[in-house]
């Protein structure tokens, strides 16, 4: 069944239009129009009308009556995914120490090191920021070998994407150097050192949001 254009096609539209709100293109609060989607989308509106419901599922989209509009995430939301991505990740990271393809983590790391070699006005750029983060963290999320878990940090992540404060890059140099001592971590099979290195990672995200916020 998962194999069925009918499938494929609503996860064509449910990849279209993540990146639509996660570029910013559709803004929280926004009330989501399926018939403008589905010409937007160039489909059909049954897989845009799956594609949302998948969105639902996950609560990044919330119904109002019979309308859907993308969430609004809080400050609150938004650190008890974070809190939540803590507990997780850095077990994640400690199993997939080791078990991860050599060309695999030799091409994250030219990836990475391609990021830190770009302009600022390059850095600044929204798409580049997921691009960081999805390179490791969805790879070690399906490296875990539990699909269960791997789904609750894909959507735990886009859950924090979604937050109006996602884009930093101020702190995407720093991003960059965390995600390298990862994959170091990774490749050398050191679980401890992985999970080490994860957590760190996350706490500095965390930190950065508090100050941002607390800053006058």
């Amino acid at each position: 069944m998962l194999g069925t254009p009918e499938k494929r096609l609503a996860l064509q539209a449910y990849e279209q239009i993540l990146d639509l709100i996660l570029r910013g293109r559709a803004g929280p609060g926004e009330v989501v129009n399926e018939r403008r989607l589905a010409d937007e989308l160039g489909m059909s509106r049954t897989p845009v009308r799956d594609a949302l419901l998948m969105l639902e599922g996950e609560g990044l989209l919330l119904r109002q009556g019979r309308a859907l509009q993308i969430k609004q995430m809080r400050i609150e939301d938004y650190m008890d995914a974070l809190q939540i991505r803590l507990l997780l990740e850095p077990a994640v990271a400690r199993m997939a120490a080791g078990g991860v393809d050599a060309t695999v983590t030799q091409r994250l790391r030219a990836e990475v090191e391609d990021i830190l070699k770009r302009s600022e006005t390059e850095r600044a750029d929204r798409a580049l920021v997921r691009e960081v983060d999805e390179s490791l963290h969805g790879l070690l999320a399906d490296m875990s070998g539990n699909p269960q878990l791997a789904t609750i940090i894909r959507t735990l992540r886009r859950q924090t994407q979604m937050f109006d404060l996602r884009s930093m890059p101020e702190r995407l140099a720093d991003t960059c150097q965390e995600h390298l001592t990862i994959i170091a971590a990774v490749e050398s099979g050191d679980g401890e050192a992985a999970a080490s290195a994860m957590s760190a990672h996350l706490s500095r995200v965390r930190d950065s949001i508090v100050r941002r916020l607390t800053r006058t």
